[in-house]
């Protein structure tokens, strides 16, 4: 799974960061961010249903 986020299109809900919050983090100025190391032990069902949510839609799955 291949997880990339666009902190530009971010509007800071924080809705990733409560769905997945291992995955997930907001940085100084409250923007997505992906945990090191986390995308490969996540839940699938997590991180789709984190891009679901996400408003802007900043966040973005896809299979390997």
């Amino acid at each position: 799974m291949r997880i990339t986020v666009d902190p530009g299109r971010c509007v800071g809900a924080g809705q990733c960061v409560l769905t997945a919050p291992d995955l997930f983090d907001q940085d100084d100025d409250g923007l997505v961010t992906v945990l090191a190391g986390a995308a490969d032990a996540a839940d699938p069902g997590d991180v789709r249903d984190a891009a679901a949510l996400c408003p802007s839609g900043a966040i973005s799955v896809a299979a390997d």
